[in-house]
């Protein structure tokens, strides 16, 4: 007889997801976003849940569909080397050099930083930085336990002690929508520059990530069949989606309505701030420490556990207290770089890696249409490939993005891709090459018929 799972464990397993999900970036940017673009926050937003919510949700799917242990396996079907390079660099991404150090960074700007005098900050940051990864390193020794750290226990703290103040936010609200003042970048495109937002939440690459651990999840608790845990990937999955899209778009509008008070901030973690601090006072301050401490303890020990069990499956001669050492060692280190900084460097990178995130997981969930014949795979990430180097280098800083080099393939892209001028020149190329492959692969099928 094939295990089922009942409902309430949809409900324990899609809220360990959210909480997985539900990180620094995921608070710090809908609030900015709302902010930013004022009157038109709700073409912003609709953009924000297509990349913030739809492509995590396509990736949950993804995962489900092919039946797929991890990332690893999924990007193998383009070829192995592919697929070593892919997941290393989609782990180092979401690991120590960008996720990771977010999430210590974030707690310690919006909850701690503005009780420390200026010249204790870097002393203050370091300190702060070793204790919370101490704090994840310790839940993440044990990754049979994470459904009941983040299920049952922070994810409920978390979203009791947001509701406080998203309740507040609404019930008073410190302004107007319609006439909420409009930045230059969102009076017209609001809802591409939202869709472009969505990419800094990481959340389209976690959902490939995290695969590996609600797979496990729901194998724990007795499911063994293939398709039966497909089925129950995606179940689960729809509960931590509608979680995110729900809280994404109050953040949203909870930023546009700040714009009544407060001007324009650096970034969502200061507009939080101040947000908490005009309804709370104090307490405000306190409350806020603990939502954002909270949500990026979570998200961290799952970024930690998915890091280390793909790290040992991909090198098997080291044990996995060493990879959750070293992940936790390396992200503590990049945390004091500073939030602004670490989105400043990580933009490129995700402009780069987005793309081959996103053909990859439509590919998987549309395979049965072409038999997953590798050289569709193939050939649409080729095209890709050479549309997100050339994304990657628009968005890099001046000394890269200024060379001669990287001029010249940014001119051929303004030229030739459409959409390139908002970030999304790889869809044509994709397009292209999918188109290509599957002609290629349907000639040759009814020639071996």
């Amino acid at each position: 007889m094939k295990k089922k799972l009942l409902f309430r464990d949809y409900l324990t397993i899609g809220s360990m997801l959210f909480g997985l999900f539900f990180g620094a970036g995921n608070l710090i940017f809908p609030v900015h976003l709302g902010q930013e673009a004022g009157a038109n926050v709700t073409a912003a937003n609709i953009g924000l849940l297509v990349t913030g919510v739809g492509l995590p949700f396509l990736g949950v799917i993804a995962m489900g569909i092919s039946q797929s242990s991890g990332v690893f396996e999924l990007s193998s079907r383009v070829n192995k080397p592919y697929a070593y390079v892919f997941t290393i660099l989609l782990y180092l991404v979401i690991g120590p050099f960008f996720a990771l150090p977010r999430l210590a960074t974030t707690s310690y700007e919006i909850g701690i930083a503005p009780h420390i005098p200026a010249g204790q900050q870097g002393l203050v940051l370091a300190i702060f930085s070793i204790l919370f990864f101490v704090t994840a390193w310790w839940f993440s020794r044990k990754p049979s336990k994470i459904l009941d750290y983040v299920g049952k226990f922070l994810n409920p703290v978390f979203l009791a002690l947001l509701a406080v103040l998203l309740v507040l936010a609404f019930v008073s609200p410190l302004g107007g929508i319609s006439n909420a003042p409009i930045q230059t970048s969102y009076q017209s495109g609001a809802f591409s520059g939202g869709f472009l937002e969505g990419y800094n939440t990481l959340d389209a690459l976690a959902s490939l990530a995290f695969g590996i651990l609600i797979i496990q999840a729901i194998k724990n608790r007795g499911v063994k069949d293939p398709p039966t845990i497909a089925i129950d990937t995606i179940k689960s999955g729809t509960v931590s989606i509608i979680l995110m899209g729900v809280i994404y778009s109050l953040l949203s509008y909870m930023g546009t309505m700040s714009l009544g008070r407060f001007t324009v901030s650096e970034n969502g973690g200061v507009a939080l701030a101040q947000i908490s601090q005009y309804y709370l006072g104090t307490y405000g301050s306190i409350i806020l420490a603990l939502i954002v401490i909270v949500a990026c303890l979570k998200t961290g020990i799952g970024l930690i556990t998915s890091f280390s069990e793909t790290f040992v499956s991909l090198f098997p001669k080291q044990k996995y207290l060493f990879f959750t050492t070293l992940v936790s060692a390396l992200a503590c280190l990049f945390a004091n770089v500073g939030l602004t900084r670490i989105i400043e460097l990580a933009t490129p990178v995700l402009m780069f890696l987005y793309p081959l995130a996103m053909t990859l997981i439509l590919l998987a969930i549309i395979g049965r249409l072409f038999n997953n014949d590798r050289r569709v795979y193939q050939i649409t990430t080729l095209f890709t490939l050479v549309a997100s180097i050339i994304d990657g280098l628009n968005a890099a800083p001046p000394i890269v993005s200024q060379s001669s080099g990287a001029q010249m393939l940014i001119q051929l892209g303004e030229q030739y891709l459409p959409l390139f001028s908002i970030g999304m020149g790889w869809i044509l190329p994709a397009l292209v090459g999918f188109i290509v492959s599957l002609v290629w692969y349907a000639a040759t099928k009814h020639r071996h018929n």
